[in-house]
């Protein structure tokens, strides 16, 4: 396993408060590119990884296409529910995927939206999937995210074993 997480990039900024704000993951998984992209587009796939250790899913919808919605609730070992919600901009199979990310609060409403940004290249032995999360209002809240992903790729990681 590789896991590279950087909170800046050339790519994503030169400016430092930017990228400061800016979440980078470098992931190696053990599968194809076709498998990991589908891993994020197909429901029955997203649903087993999708959230952070300990958490599971519940109400997920998503249309993966250009202009499509995605929405899912992510409830907690504690049983407290966190809806993430936003919409498909790019999809490129297997290559690209682009869309935004907002946490709703209890009445629906969507807070700071930020842009995920995620391609998929073919690697010794499987697939790098490079990640760019931006631009978040803090940097705590940056690592958060961090936390929060690293943990979820943790179990996409398990189910290409």
């Amino acid at each position: 396993m590789a896991d590279a997480t950087r909170t800046n990039s050339a790519a994503a900024t030169h400016d430092p408060d930017v990228a400061g704000r800016t979440l980078v993951i470098d992931r190696i998984f053990k599968a194809s590119p076709d498998k990991v992209f589908k891993a994020w587009t197909d429901p029955a796939i997203l649903v087993q990884w999708y959230g952070p250790e300990g958490f599971h899913i519940r109400d997920l919808k998503i249309d993966p296409r250009p202009g499509g919605a995605h929405r899912g609730v992510m409830v907690a070992p504690d049983g407290n529910a966190h809806t993430a919600s936003g919409v498909y901009r790019e999809i490129d199979p297997p290559k690209r995927l682009v869309m935004t990310w907002a946490w709703e609060d209890e009445k629906g409403m969507r807070g700071h939206e930020t842009v995920i940004e995620i391609t998929f290249h073919a690697a010794p032995g499987g697939t790098r999937m490079h990640l760019v999360q931006q631009i978040f209002e803090t940097a705590d809240q940056r690592d958060g995210h961090r936390e929060g992903w690293s943990s979820s790729f943790n179990k996409l990681e398990r189910l290409f074993a």
